[in-house]
């Protein structure tokens, strides 16, 4: 579907998504710090499951678990982060611009 400017209905229109860049940025490091944190607290799991290789499985497994884990919420947590700043772009701010004629406009709701 192409856009088109509501005040000349030109069809070049540029769109910006601020929001959503920022709201990936902002949800990837609290992804990441809540996959690893989870993946701290269960990477006991993983140095049990390391017991049969020893010393050096238990570490294995620990920090692997916890690297896993971090990107696993950081993944997670950009989608979400994306998703709400591409609905805040859409609908709250003005985030696209008519290249003709100047204006700035939203989406209809």
């Amino acid at each position: 579907m192409s856009l088109h400017c509501p005040r000349c209905n030109s069809p070049k229109v540029a769109s910006f998504h601020q929001a959503m860049k920022v709201g990936a940025a902002i949800g990837t490091v609290g992804g990441v710090a809540r996959g690893v944190s989870a993946a701290l607290a269960g990477g006991q799991a993983g140095a049990l499951v390391g017991t049969i290789a020893g010393p050096f499985g238990i570490t294995l497994g620990y920090v692997s678990g916890a690297i896993l884990g971090g990107l696993a919420g950081g993944v997670g947590g950009c989608a979400l982060g994306a998703q709400l700043g591409d609905t805040l772009d859409r609908h709250v701010l003005a985030h696209n611009l008519c290249l003709l004629c100047g204006h700035r406009f939203n989406l209809p709701a």
